[in-house]
């Protein structure tokens, strides 16, 4: 990935967290949003995301905030 480039699927994700942010949710908008995310995972075989500034070690899966 280059210096400057996004993240593999970084505007779907935002997408679907704005999508789910909105006051007017739209349940089926989101659902679209999620299904395009879903469909960019599987195309560029993404296993996982992070935060920018997070370290691997920082945060499990399982870890509940």
């Amino acid at each position: 990935m280059e210096a400057n480039s996004k993240p593999e699927c970084a505007e779907e994700a935002l997408d679907l967290l704005n999508c789910a942010a909105e006051a007017d949710f739209d349940t089926h908008k989101c659902i679209a949003h999620l299904q395009a995310l879903r469909q960019c995972i599987i195309s560029k075989k993404v296993k996982r995301f992070s935060l920018a500034g997070e370290k691997r070690e920082d945060r499990e899966p399982s870890d509940k905030q």
